[in-house]
């Protein structure tokens, strides 16, 4: 008997299954929201310590009102890192080097742009100590004054860069550039001093780069938000107590010991934790996903602007001798209109189609 061409011939591969939907993760958009809100309520606050030359003689008020702010928004720049550690290990890690550097150039660009705007302004108003020309090529190394929040990008970049490399190597890829990049980023420190001591002149401090506690907090991060559950209630119960206990110390630390407490201290890992933990895996109500998602996307772009109307709305309405009921009642006023601002320029340029290169 005779068989059938489809009898002899050899079986077909199986069809590729297509790629899984990538959960969108709304309570990891409630808390990047939650992490600028808390960067701006720190420089808010810190307007109000510089307004009394952070010496509590000067105004009692306005002191314990900025030290007491300042230490509530410890967590914030330990939040960033723990994000960035779960998006790039676990939320969506890059494909290969060419998405790679697609997500690092989206970090780079904006960071540039707004070193040169607020250079400009800084010029512009003449408040610049130092040449416009000599803080550029500073910009350059790392954040310069009339940008002084930006220092926490020439970290959180290497930082992406060097997980993502990790990520790619286990996927089997080989990111030379990247590696390369890593590597000059490493030499750069000893490079630059290398080069004042030849010429003679004083070489530039480089900001890119960073400290245990930033990798630590990134990987941190990603193992906490890639839990596949809430913490039961009957954990996260106590972490309401460690989050006022934590911010208590840390103004302790603010005023009794060195001001500001070094992102590495224990009372700041404590108080990053148990807010991480709190807000990881909670349920978002269906109505309000779209609209924080929105928001959240503006996240990047309020951090960039705030400065501006910190330094230009916030410092110069802060009487130095205020009384309490003043200093806290002008806090708590010129906090929201802050984050507003912030927020409503970021998402008037995202609507522009400028998220790319504003943030």
């Amino acid at each position: 008997m005779s068989t059938t061409a489809a009898e002899t011939a050899p079986d077909a591969p199986p069809a590729p299954s297509p790629r899984p939907a990538r959960e969108h993760r709304y309570d990891v958009d409630l808390l990047r929201l939650v992490a600028s809100c808390s960067v701006i309520l720190s420089h808010v606050a810190a307007a109000f310590i510089k307004a009394v030359d952070g010496q509590e003689g000067n105004g009692a008020a306005a002191y314990w009102v900025g030290m007491a702010g300042d230490s509530a928004g410890s967590f914030a720049v330990p939040v960033f890192f723990a994000i960035a550690g779960w998006a790039v290990l676990i939320g969506a890690p890059p494909r290969d080097s060419r998405r790679l550097w697609q997500r690092i150039t989206r970090n780079i660009t904006p960071l540039f742009l707004w070193t040169a705007a607020y250079l400009a302004w800084a010029w512009l108003r003449g408040t610049n100590d130092d040449p416009a020309a000599d803080l550029a090529m500073r910009g350059l190394f790392g954040s310069i004054q009339p940008a002084y929040h930006l220092w926490f990008m020439y970290v959180y970049i290497p930082i992406v860069a060097l997980l993502a490399f990790v990520a790619l190597l286990k996927a089997g890829a080989r990111p030379w550039a990247t590696g390369a990049a890593l590597l000059a980023v490493a030499c750069l420190p000893s490079l630059l001093t290398t080069l004042g001591e030849v010429t003679g002149h004083d070489a530039p401090s480089t900001g890119w780069g960073f400290t245990t506690y930033s990798v630590v907090y990134a990987a941190g991060g990603a193992l906490i938000l890639s839990m596949p559950q809430r913490l039961p209630a009957r954990y996260r119960r106590p972490l309401l107590l460690v989050i006022p206990a934590a911010i208590a110390g840390i103004l302790w630390y603010n005023t009794q010991i060195h001001y500001v407490i070094p992102n590495a201290h224990l009372f700041v890992a404590a108080l990053t934790l148990a807010v991480v933990l709190l807000i990881c895996r909670i349920r978002i109500p269906e109505r309000w996903q779209p609209r924080l998602s929105r928001t959240a996307n503006a996240a990047m772009g309020a951090y960039m602007v705030h400065v501006f109307f910190v330094e230009e709305l916030v410092r110069p309405l802060i009487p130095a001798d205020a009384s309490a009921p003043v200093a806290v009642g002008l806090f708590l006023c010129l906090l929201p209109v802050t984050i507003a601002l912030s927020y409503a320029a970021s998402l008037l340029w995202g609507r522009l189609g400028l998220r790319r290169i504003l943030g």
